[in-house]
């Protein structure tokens, strides 16, 4: 029988690099010549069963990690990179591919490497809209929302309907009687640092009670969502292909949310409810028991063939104006995008107003217009912290909106002159503005030509020329 032929220069020459060998060193130990090593680590030799053999007898070393870390992450992982929008001008084949990563396999890595960090950096003044991280461009792919999983989830809340009215007792029940589960309620010097537990030995899932009636429900239906849709989101997130451990991981707890969030608030009904409130979010989150958060997340998905909700995208920043949520669905709004944004944009006044919306129309330079809300809210799921009720709560305001076009059909919109009225303009943070004469910068536009005039001082401190 011929023995088992396998090409892993690469794994072979990592090996023998964490050995701190030369290829003759290794060659002699493997009774074969250097020159023969060298054609093996370039994958113009394979690497056969008898010289692994001789390999884990000289080294004593798993020879299944030979295979399991191919040049940038395998074939497939540098074509997904090659099929970036940057290299539309290069064709490559898969022969090339194949004979890259085998006569050069260090420089691919090194590509992918390269490529990744590209991806991760800001890039001021070369993308206005800088490419997403790995796990949101796959979101942003869906549009935001995902069929299959809407769908089950629905299917789900109808059956818990069903059963009881009361939809925390309902899925209470069903993790008892389906799935031996206990929901369990500890107190905070228990649970100090957790919001929730399952505890498989004692078949209990634990929650803290500084958890609201919303967070409750919400872990009860994430809970569910692990047990009942595991499979599904499992295999979406192999779909995905992602290169890196920690995005699959930050992806599975993305579809899991939005499962809990589907359960909690199924599509139809929720949708229904928006039309006939005119997308009123106070009303939505007491209606299906949930935060202004969970709602406003839950509305940039709404992209159902033939019931379709109105295209808005969702933000969530800290008290210092940072971004920890951004969702554009079907809005492909620029305004997400980047770490800047224009002060003369309202948002930044709501964390002065707790739970009170704040509404504006905004015009960007490109001509289009915007309608935006804006609440700061207390983090939905604790009550207290360690402190008490009112100290040191963590804080932060959640942005909604939707082009200027699609906003007549939002209620807190009645009286507004949506088509002629007064609109703010704004740019997307003075790096990247070039609107002139603005007393509010704070930076000079990126790529333009300053002009200073020792004889005059006007009201912005950065003048500049216009292309």
């Amino acid at each position: 029988m011929a023995e088992k032929k396998i090409f892993a220069g690469h794994g072979l020459r990592r090996l023998r690099r964490t050995l701190a060998l030369t290829q003759v060193a290794m060659a002699d130990s493997l009774d074969i010549s250097a020159s023969y090593l060298n054609l093996i680590e370039r994958n113009q030799r394979p690497l056969t069963a008898t010289i692994i053999l001789k390999l884990v007898s000289a080294y004593d070393f798993d020879p299944r990690s030979l295979t399991h870390d191919e040049p940038g992450g395998g074939e497939e992982s540098l074509r997904r990179r090659l099929s970036d929008a940057l290299f539309d001008d290069i064709s490559i084949d898969r022969s090339q591919m194949q004979e890259w990563m085998a006569a050069a396999p260090d420089t691919a890595h090194a590509f992918a490497m390269l490529y990744d960090a590209y991806i991760a950096a800001p890039k001021a003044g070369v993308d206005k809209q800088p490419k997403p991280e790995p796990v949101r461009a796959e979101i942003e792919r869906w549009n935001g929302y995902f069929a299959d999983l809407d769908m089950m989830a629905e299917g789900l809340a109808d059956e818990l309907r069903q059963s009881s009215n009361d939809l925390y007792n309902a899925i209470s029940e069903r993790l008892r009687i389906k799935h031996q589960i206990v929901v369990r309620i500890l107190p905070y010097d228990v649970m100090p640092n957790l919001l929730r537990r399952l505890d498989l030995h004692a078949r209990q899932l634990q929650i803290s009670e500084t958890l609201s009636s919303s967070g409750r429900l919400f872990a009860l239906a994430s809970q569910l969502a692990q047990l009942e849709a595991d499979e599904q989101i499992d295999n979406m997130v192999k779909g995905a292909g992602f290169d890196a451990r920690a995005c699959e991981r930050l992806f599975r707890r993305h579809l899991i949310s939005y499962f809990a969030a589907a359960v909690l608030m199924p599509y139809q009904r929720f949708l229904k409810l928006c039309e006939s409130s005119g997308y009123d979010v106070n009303i939505l989150q007491h209606r299906f028991g949930t935060s202004f958060e969970m709602v406003a997340h839950r509305l940039t998905s709404l992209q159902r063939i033939g019931e379709r909700g109105l295209p808005f995208f969702m933000m969530r920043l800290d008290r210092a104006g940072q971004v920890s949520k951004r969702y554009s669905g079907a809005s492909k709004s620029p305004l997400i995008e980047g770490d800047q944004r224009c002060p003369l944009w309202n948002i930044h006044d709501a964390p002065k107003m707790p739970g009170r919306i704040i509404a504006q129309m905004i015009a960007l330079e490109d001509g289009s217009k915007w309608f935006t809300i804006a609440s700061s809210h207390y983090k939905n799921d604790r009550l207290m912290t360690v402190r008490g009720y009112d100290d040191n709560r963590t804080e932060f305001t959640i942005v909604l909106g939707l082009k200027a076009e699609f906003a007549k059909k939002m209620s807190i919109t009645a009286g507004l002159d949506i088509d002629g009225g007064n609109y703010q303009s704004i740019g997307l943070g003075c790096k990247l503005c070039t609107i002139q004469d603005c007393a509010q910068r704070s930076a000079a536009p990126n790529d333009k030509l300053l002009v200073f005039n020792e004889r005059e001082r006007e009201i912005t401190p950065f003048s500049f020329v216009d292309d």
